[in-house]
């Protein structure tokens, strides 16, 4: 989310952002020219509602005068102009509201601008590699080392065709020592993250984290409103549902659609949003169904269907709430400190937590078909930090450290990529890409992402700090993998695999594992 008052005070640089993104101003996005005309007609509503609430403190004080003097004449005028001008003020509250709301809504789905130091590319095509660490295994006894589903299968240990049952495409069935592998490390990572801070590392603190979570929350992260096809819905009954909100929705569909433009003179939808209890209010909602069916019968097909998104999404808002599956930890971790003012001596906050992760993959079709590296369904411990802005650089750094301290334990070849601009998730403003070796596809493969989106989460959290003595400022937020949990196995898998179709544990996971130095067939 970004301030409209450093657009208007930018508006080339706002634009160079949007374009280094890959995007075109005004076309792809809003401009900012389109941006602030919007600001300006709220402002230009802001004055008029404040003389217009000013000129009516100034008739109410008028009329308290009048009335103190039985002035029946005056008080008879004065009445009149007081509904004027309450009505002007409703109006113009409506209208600032609506183009609030449109401002929110068009500012919503703007990613964030790329860092000064961002390589300018469309995709992973344009990324730069940093560094890389150790080099990758050479197998003696093969020129084509298996993929990790191969191995996995062999072993009897990872089940796709009993998922598929279960759940359908992209899940899997973890058993025995791998399931234990999966569970080993995520404790591995933890223990590493949670420990004492020192070297660069360690220092912060296990959360266990909701894993269903509110649209506010969602929005807050950047996953709402632009990702919702790539997210996981649930709906929960409402736990109370007040007598009028049953029909409340209704009343609202028929003012919305275009389809009952003839009817809403006759519906009274004030009845049904104040609803009096008795059998009037019984009376007056039979009465308005049967308008409304009368209507319904004679609009088009097109009208039909019109309403009837608009009325089953009004009654789903009026019984359900809408509860997401998380994508990541980082949509709870984060949210942490939605809502809040912390004092600057609280900061940097570091926060972790392993949890499972639910990814619709709505844009995956053909990718990576067949194994774990993409699934519906997947575990990650997540690392998240919450900093001042003189703060951010620094700790980006250093949570990539913690990151690819799991990588250099387990004695697994990596890289760290900076993505492009046009290859950095929705919220980031910088990302490294830290990539495992996989000897099985022959290739780097990406095992964790750590990005600092700058104060982009926080203004749509309303998450704030404040200096001894200062003003409230936004927090920069920061968010990596730690690292995702079954690229990790997946990596272990390929990397550790040996001649006789067994896995040798690294001497690292061996205590997790209870002293175990390999995984064989059972």
């Amino acid at each position: 989310m970004f301030d409209i008052r450093w657009i208007r005070d930018n508006p080339g640089a706002f634009d160079a952002g949007v374009r280094k993104r890959g995007l075109e101003p005004g076309k792809d996005v809003s401009s900012a020219a389109q941006l602030t005309a919007l600001d300006e007609a709220r402002r230009k509503v802001v004055t008029r509602l404040q003389q217009a609430q000013s000129l009516r403190k100034g008739r109410t004080n008028v009329y308290a005068k009048a009335k103190a003097k039985n002035d029946e004449a005056s008080l008879k005028v004065l009445s009149a102009e007081l509904a004027e001008s309450k009505a002007e003020i409703d109006k113009l509250e409506a209208e600032q509201g609506e183009i609030e709301d449109r401002l929110k809504r068009v500012l919503a789905v703007i990613p964030n601008l790329p860092a000064d130091d961002v390589p300018v590319g469309a995709d992973e095509k344009g990324n730069m590699e940093v560094r890389r660490v150790d080099e990758p295994p050479r197998f003696s006894w093969t020129n084509k080392p298996k993929q990790h589903f191969e191995i996995g299968e062999a072993l009897g240990l990872m089940d796709f065709e009993t998922a598929a049952k279960l759940s359908g495409s992209r899940f899997v069935v973890l058993k025995g020592q791998l399931a234990r592998l999966e569970r080993a490390l995520a404790a591995f990572m933890l223990d590493i993250h949670t420990a004492p801070e020192g070297g660069g590392i360690g220092g912060y603190t296990e959360i266990m984290p909701p894993y269903l979570v509110r649209d506010d929350t969602m929005f807050g992260t950047g996953q709402l409103p632009k990702f919702k096809e790539d997210q996981f819905p649930t709906r929960i009954l409402r736990e109370k549902i007040e007598p009028k909100e049953l029909f409340a929705p209704i009343a609202n569909t028929v003012i919305k659609t275009s389809v009952s433009s003839s009817f809403k003179d006759q519906f009274q939808p004030d009845l049904w949003v104040q609803g009096p209890a008795g059998v009037h209010f019984v009376v007056e909602v039979k009465r308005s169904l049967r308008r409304l069916r009368n209507v319904l019968v004679h609009s088009s097909e097109k009208e039909h269907e019109r309403f009837r998104d608009l009325f089953d999404e009004a009654i789903t808002k009026a019984y359900f709430e809408t509860l997401w599956l998380i994508p990541t930890a980082e949509v709870p971790l984060t949210n942490l400190v939605r809502d809040s003012i912390r004092s600057e001596d609280e900061l940097p906050i570091r926060v972790t937590a392993y949890s499972p992760c639910f990814r619709a993959e709505a844009g995956a079709a053909g990718k990576d078909t067949r194994g774990m590296i993409r699934q519906h369904q997947f575990s990650k411990v997540e690392l998240v930090s919450i900093t001042t802005p003189e703060q951010s650089a620094a700790e980006h750094e250093r949570m990539t450290a913690c990151a690819e301290e799991v990588l250099k334990r387990l004695g697994l070849a990596y890289r760290v990529m900076m993505l492009c601009s046009g290859d950095m998730g929705f919220s980031a403003r910088k990302t490294y890409d830290i990539e495992v070796w996989l000897p099985g596809q022959d290739t780097y493969r990406e095992i964790s992402s750590c990005s600092v989106c700058g104060d982009f989460q926080a203004r749509r959290m309303d998450a704030r700090f404040r200096r001894a003595g200062g003003k409230p400022e936004y927090v920069h937020t920061l968010n990596g993998s730690g690292l995702a949990v079954g690229r990790t196995l997946i990596a272990i898998l390929e990397n550790y695999q040996q001649a006789d179709g067994s896995v040798a544990i690294p001497p690292a996971l061996q205590p997790y594992m209870g002293g175990a130095t390999h995984i064989a067939k059972p």
